[in-house]
């Protein structure tokens, strides 16, 4: 007789990082996020609370060493819209603005996230969102550039994304939109190869 026991599959979902970046945030704690990344999300979910912003950029940089993490999506508000707003840019400023954060860094560093369909994904969701190049001078924008400019230069470049979350907007809708946005990023990642499961 036959066997029928299959033997577990290992996880070829690749990570993404979701940093709410905000102390004063209530984002943070995100429940739920990492069950809703064991349905239809196609990336399991490494959820990353507030930090001082120097020490978390530290902690992400270190995370895009792991050839397993493909995608990082920063999460905070906006106080200049009353809709999400997806950041596709960041400039080289230092936390706070005024001088610039790096002297040979680009002046701008593009988000490299699926940010069009991310717009789509939170539309058909129900709510109303946009792209933006404006940056707010925030630990957001800050990080943005911080890992943009980290991203080793190859074709296989790791999804970076800023959501931001309209200020008046409370925490339970806030949430539904960072994870229908997560869902759109995940989409686009392909599963790890096999050879790196072994």
């Amino acid at each position: 007789m036959l066997d029928t026991l299959a033997e577990e599959k290992p996880d070829r979902r690749p990570a993404m990082l979701v940093c709410v970046y905000d102390e004063a945030d209530g984002l943070w704690p995100m429940p739920g996020l990492e069950d809703a990344a064991t349905g239809p999300i196609a990336a399991r979910v490494v959820p990353l609370g507030p930090d001082e912003p120097a020490a978390l950029a530290t902690r992400i940089t270190g995370a895009l060493a792991d050839t397993d993490c493909r995608a990082i999506l920063l999460v905070g508000r906006t106080r200049k819209a009353d809709r999400f707003r997806i950041q596709m840019r960041a400039e080289n400023r230092v936390l706070g603005g005024g001088r610039k954060l790096s002297d040979t860094g680009p002046a701008l560093a593009r988000a490299t996230a699926p940010i069009a369909e991310m717009v789509r994904a939170l539309g058909d969701a129900g709510f109303a969102a946009d792209a933006t190049s404006d940056s707010e001078d925030d630990a957001g924008s800050y990080l943005l550039y911080r890992l943009l400019t980290a991203l080793p230069d190859n074709a296989d470049a790791v999804a970076v994304g800023l959501l931001r979350a309209p200020d008046g907007l409370d925490a339970h809708d806030a949430r539904r939109g960072v994870e229908t946005a997560a869902m759109a990023m995940a989409r686009h990642l392909t599963p790890l190869p096999r050879s790196r499961l072994s």
